[in-house]
């Protein structure tokens, strides 16, 4: 066996001289916790609109008289007595109303989402959702990391209000993140 100082040892770590990956991606200015609240505002007022609207339509529809006798049949020992009530205020052009409304909001948020990972009053306030490292952030990544999984801890009772506190305050760090943004690897930046 050869063990002279000229032979490389074939067992050794490179020594090559290596960069690092420059994918070219910038990262982009961060949004404004002022720029995402009036976005999420604008989101939450056109969902309002789309489902107090028709309701307030349903109740005009049954007049005074019909929306006593309705409230006189709801149980409180039964609480999905309720949704009889519900199911009344969305009949007839009320729930035509709604359901147009419904598939208008949802056909829009899909589209601007798919264009540019923005909702409708994310679009309207100039920002929009981009993977934490610059890249854009998918269809899938934006329905299903940051609002389905992201949500489902709302879903629990007394639970579900702290986590809505805790996801809000979370924007107040340093990163400016939501912990559906953690969740999800994303951020908001300026579009």
């Amino acid at each position: 066996m050869n063990t002279s100082s000229d032979q490389a040892n074939r067992y050794a770590a490179p020594q090559a001289e290596v960069d690092d990956v420059n994918d070219d991606v910038e990262v982009g200015e961060l949004a404004g916790r002022g720029a995402r609240l009036g976005a999420a505002i604008l989101d939450y007022i056109m969902w309002a609109l789309v489902i107090y609207i028709p309701m307030f339509v349903g109740m005009l529809s049954l007049g005074a008289s019909g929306l006593q006798s309705l409230v006189k049949n709801i149980n409180p020992q039964n609480p999905f007595s309720i949704f009889k009530l519900f199911a009344q205020f969305y009949s007839g052009i009320a729930g035509v109303v709604f359901l147009l409304g419904f598939l208008l909001i949802v056909g829009l948020n899909f589209y601007f989402v798919v264009k540019n990972a923005q909702t409708i009053g994310k679009k309207l306030i100039a920002i929009k959702v981009a993977k934490a490292d610059g890249s854009r952030a998918t269809l899938a990544r934006i329905f299903w990391l940051r609002t389905v999984v992201a949500h489902l801890p709302r879903l629990i009772p007394f639970v579900g209000m702290l986590y809505w506190l805790v996801n809000v305050l979370f924007i107040f760090g340093e990163s400016r993140r939501c912990v559906h943004d953690y969740i999800a690897d994303t951020i908001v930046v300026k579009a």
